[in-house]
């Protein structure tokens, strides 16, 4: 097994090395989130990090926040061509359009999932029956970047028009929002996420 990543005297996985890593290890990833809008911010900030590193993304989380009002759906759908403009030199965030486009054209499609099952986590937990996934991994070299559950996820996001939601992406989520427990056994937070 694998010697977990020990500062504070806690064991960890092996990824978070700094900040702001540690904390979004420590009090985020994994935590199961039922709440829209915090998914849709997981939505945003996933699709942004496509091709590069996580932490570049959590660096600039309070830019997102900013420019994308605050992570509301709404908001963010109403945001028009000159909104988009705006965006894109904004170097609080990526500013590729691609992903810009993506994250105004995803709220859109949030809402409309929003309306169709009564609320968006109600969609989004339905691939793992409701309930975290347990997983029991010794070391981060078992945790998969994709499942069956987040190709079906992929499969239905795109089905419903949202972009930017390959599986890998799918499952990154999954593992932020708690709809798996992707903590090694020797990390601390695995024993938290198993209760």
């Amino acid at each position: 097994m694998a010697d977990p990543i020990s500062i504070d005297n806690l064991p960890r996985c092996p990824w978070p090395l700094r900040e702001p890593m540690l904390t979004y290890h420590d009090t985020e990833w994994g935590t199961p989130v039922r709440d829209d809008r915090k998914l849709f911010e997981y939505l945003i900030l996933d699709g942004a990090q496509a091709g590069l590193n996580w932490e570049i993304i959590l660096k600039r989380r309070e830019g997102y926040r900013n420019a994308f009002a605050g992570f509301d759906p709404a908001a963010v759908a109403g945001f028009d061509a000159a909104k988009i403009e705006e965006l894109l030199l904004d170097p609080g965030i990526i500013r590729n359009r691609r992903k810009v486009e993506s994250a105004v054209n995803n709220a859109r499609r949030f809402l409309e999932v929003q309306k169709e099952f009564g609320s968006f986590h109600e969609f989004f937990w339905s691939f793992v029956g409701g309930k975290t996934i347990q997983n029991h991994f010794r070391e981060s070299s078992e945790i998969p970047a994709v499942t069956p559950e987040a190709e079906e996820m992929s499969k239905a996001l795109i089905k419903h028009g949202f972009t930017f939601v390959g599986p890998t992406i799918c499952y990154a989520i999954m593992q932020s929002a708690g709809l798996v427990n992707d903590h090694i056994v020797s990390c601390f937070r695995h024993a938290e996420l198993t209760k």
